[in-house]
């Protein structure tokens, strides 16, 4: 009897520890993205501002100045909403990760009550056996 016991908790902890590792793979690709989604937005801005510098620099006079604040304008622009958009992305991604790390430890939840049940089930046919015998041979004496 105890040996089965023990082989069920012993199998339950394998797949919490499956489980943990299933999470803890699911929370690193998720880091992953994020971290290259980043990168990329940087590198994009990055860029953006050298080219627009490299325009400014070339500036001589009041009239190239005039035409060249419009584009800084939109580039202040481009920069915010690349940002904003990035920052949803992230938080999307996020909650994504989230659900999925989230599912994965209802079914280790309910797989783990249903190993319980039976578990608990099993003993208790045992111990109604091993009670049954007492009682006969309590009844015998």
């Amino acid at each position: 009897m105890y040996e089965q016991i023990q082989s069920q908790m012993i199998n339950m902890s394998k797949q919490f520890a499956n489980a943990a590792l299933q999470a803890n793979t699911l929370a690193l690709q998720n880091a992953e993205r994020l971290i290259g989604l980043q990168f990329k937005t940087l590198e994009e801005r990055i860029n953006a501002n050298v080219a627009f510098f490299g325009q400014a620099s070339e500036a001589r006079d009041i009239e190239d100045i005039k035409t060249i604040m419009p584009k800084g304008m939109e580039l202040a622009k481009e920069h915010a909403e690349r940002f904003a958009a990035v920052g949803q992305e992230m938080i999307a991604s996020q909650l994504k990760t989230n659900q999925a790390i989230a599912e994965l430890v209802k079914g280790q939840v309910e797989a783990a009550n249903d190993e319980l049940r039976n578990v608990a089930t099993q003993a208790a046919e045992i111990a109604t056996k091993n009670v049954d015998k007492v009682v006969k041979a309590a009844a015998r004496k």
